[in-house]
């Protein structure tokens, strides 16, 4: 697997977060919960920031990202540019961890287990790409149907 390739689709995509981060018609409308929709726009904003630093930046890239789970899913009004702030800084974690990632590394073991099996680097790496594009349209979603 080309590093250079999941580098251009986690730039692609948090380029995509920020855009539809910035497009809600009023900042409040970022997190709106409604009915059935129990995570608003800002709380997925905020889980893959979380996500994206615990799992490739803090194991990969050793930064010395705490993560907060919890405040993914219950933080409020965190305003639109501290969301662009961390999505920019996020993305520039992400492309330093993912250059120290070699053919070895992708191959062996991904130190914490996640899921019920065991799974690789590379196994991850792609688990976690589509994990943002999952919630990179829900994000879409939300602001098309509750940003009215």
């Amino acid at each position: 697997m080309a590093i250079a390739t999941l580098q251009q689709l986690y730039k692609r995509d948090l380029i995509r977060l920020k855009t539809e981060i910035t497009s809600y018609s009023k900042e409040e409308n970022l997190w709106i919960v409604d009915g059935a929709i129990a995570n608003s726009g800002g709380n997925l904003c905020l889980h893959l920031i979380g996500n994206l630093n615990a799992f490739i930046g803090a194991q990969i890239g050793k930064t010395d990202y705490v993560r907060d789970r919890e405040f993914e899913f219950s933080g409020k009004n965190v305003p639109v540019q501290t969301l662009v702030h961390q999505i920019d800084e996020t993305l520039q974690v992400v492309q330093e961890a993912l250059a120290l990632v070699d053919q070895d590394m992708l191959s062996s073991e991904y130190p914490i287990q996640v899921f019920k099996e065991k799974m690789t680097y590379e196994f991850f790496l792609i688990h976690l790409s589509s994990h943002l594009t999952y919630h990179l349209g829900q994000i879409n979603y939300h602001r098309r149907l509750l940003d009215k």
